[in-house]
């Protein structure tokens, strides 16, 4: 956080001009002495003196017990959701205890207020969906520079603002609300005029991205995944909707000087093709376009020619969404598979709602490169294809070796693992999309944090056996990671295509509670080296190893 006392009656005062008399979330009513403070931080290792201590409430922690602690460390407020009364001590009169319905909530308009509500200065994407998000985004991101725009990206590999790119930290998805607005303000100060914010479920629903104002939300898919937070498929799909129905909100009552941000209409980006288009598609916008391989949308791809090295299709446009007259461009990209075909189409109508013209989107598309870890093939002068893909959900496993067969005759070797202390049932279904869909499977660690490996592999060797697999012949359990990798490329005959999965761009790998240095691409290039001289797997650090 900025580092420069603010007042806490000041903060509230700009929240409560901006949302008056609106249907956006509302300051709380607070009569106490005004405190001056110089970070918001939920963090008790963070807690300096004139620092705002948030008391959080997740799903398996909750900060009140650590409310002593922060002030005994100099907290000068305390933002809770208990009464005063309920927390067992004495608050002392010079800290400001502020009492809210929802901390998460409060903490996101509060940074907003901190950093001057960022985001009325910016036209605002949001992407969100099962997979695809980090993809989608990367490619539009590559379409508004291709055509000038001043374009800022916040996304599950990294911010870009201006010509700085910054990694994320580990495993992260989006950033906490006081980073979110923290990089919305530089991007105002580096005078961007537009911004693409990867949107996760859970930075949904914790309110990450909470105190934004969203021009335009973006759909790519909604399936499986992350059940283990959400507790079941409606809370999930809840999550990802509210991205749309921040769409609905009221004007705020902040003039944007921005000219793009002022020549915006408020538009939902639709996948017609996915099962989530009929709900989403209730959600109240001043416009709405889809896109799809059918005939009823209004971005549209026919004629897709899948090769080796490029995909190729005809970009069409519904005459009442696109050009006047409607029409298409060819496209020639790069990105491999049906699942990037749909990335591109979600991405090019979303171009469109920002004013983007066919020939600009076209060249955009052109300029694309290979997204770090999404696809991405590695080349050592094997006579088989390598790639490494991030997909770590059924759905994106299932849809990242379709698009390997679309492009190979080969036979397909997957290796992928999954995660610890996360959803559970995934890993069944992982390997039982691969016993399915692929030749041979590798099974393999991934983030098994403090859960036990073997455990964690014995379940998905369930779902390999449950679709026909036999252990030894289609499937096997390589513990380490990189002997795995090693094993996987030692099978592959000429033609043959080598998927791994789940890892992408990340840049460690959990076991217990310590972070161990990997990645996927390197560890690849080490051992096809290894395998082409005939030398063993070298050792990169696992404990497994």
């Amino acid at each position: 956080m900025n580092q420069t006392d603010q007042s806490l009656k000041q903060l509230l005062t700009a929240w409560r001009k901006v949302v008056q008399g609106t249907n956006l979330p509302q300051p709380p009513d607070y009569n106490g002495s005004d405190v001056l403070i110089n970070r918001l931080t939920e963090k008790t290792n963070e807690v300096t003196p004139g620092s705002c201590f948030v008391a959080r409430v997740r799903e398996t922690s909750d900060g009140h017990p650590y409310i002593g602690k922060a002030i005994d460390l100099g907290a000068s407020m305390i933002l809770g959701e208990r009464t005063e009364e309920s927390l067992d001590l004495k608050i002392p009169e010079e800290v400001a205890y502020v009492q809210v319905p929802d901390t998460a909530l409060a903490l996101a308009w509060l940074a907003a207020a901190w950093y001057g509500f960022p985001s009325r200065a910016l036209v605002m994407i949001g992407i969100t969906g099962t997979d695809g998000k980090t993809s989608t985004g990367n490619i539009l991101f590559s379409i508004l520079r291709a055509n000038q725009l001043r374009v800022g990206l916040l996304s599950t590999i990294k911010a870009v603002i201006g010509g700085q790119e910054e990694p994320l930290a580990l495993h992260v998805t989006t950033p906490e609300a006081q980073e979110v607005q923290r990089y919305l303000r530089r991007m105002v100060d580096a005078g961007l005029t537009h911004c693409i914010v990867e949107s996760t479920s859970h930075g949904l629903a914790q309110h990450r991205v909470g105190a934004i104002d969203f021009d335009v939300a973006v759909v790519t898919n909604i399936t499986h995944e992350h059940l283990d937070y959400h507790g079941n498929f409606d809370r999930y799909f809840a999550a990802k909707a509210s991205l749309f129905e921040n769409l609905t909100m009221e004007d705020w009552h902040l003039e944007s000087e921005n000219m793009y941000k002022q020549g915006t209409v408020k538009t939902a980006v639709l996948n017609r093709d996915d099962s989530s288009y009929n709900q989403l598609s209730t959600v109240t916008t001043a416009t709405r376009l889809t896109y799809g391989l059918g005939e009823n949308v209004d971005v549209q791809a026919a004629e897709i020619v899948y090769s080796p090295k490029e995909t190729r299709f005809l970009l069409r446009f519904n005459a009442q969404a696109g050009p006047p007259s409607g029409g298409s461009v060819a496209v020639s990209s790069i990105l491999a598979g049906e699942f990037n075909v749909y990335n591109m189409l979600a991405a090019s109508a979303t171009a469109l709602a920002l004013g983007v013209m066919a020939e600009g989107i076209q060249e955009g598309l052109r300029s694309v490169a290979e997204i770090s870890g999404r696809m991405e093939r590695i080349h050592r002068g094997q006579p088989f294809q390598v790639i490494v893909d991030f997909a770590h959900t059924p759905n994106a496993l299932g849809k990242a070796i379709q698009a390997v067969k679309q492009i190979s005759d080969g036979r397909i070797i997957t290796v992928f693992g999954s995660a610890g202390k996360r959803d559970i049932e995934k890993r069944r279904l992982m390997a039982g999309v691969s016993a399915r869909m692929a030749d041979l499977t590798v099974l393999t660690a991934e983030d098994p944090r403090d859960e036990a490996l073997d455990d964690i592999l014995e379940m998905m060797a369930d779902g390999c056996r449950e679709h026909g697999a036999k252990e030894g012949s289609t499937f096997w359990r390589v513990p380490d990671r990189g002997r795995a990798i090693y094993f996987a490329l030692t099978l592959a005959q000429t033609s043959d295509v080598v998927l791994i999965c789940g890892k992408g761009h990340e840049q460690s790998m959990c076991f217990g509670t310590t972070e161990y240095a990997w990645d996927d691409r390197e560890a690849t290039v080490a051992a096809l080296d290894a395998v082409m001289q005939g030398g063993p797997m070298p050792d990169l650090g696992l404990p497994t190893y």
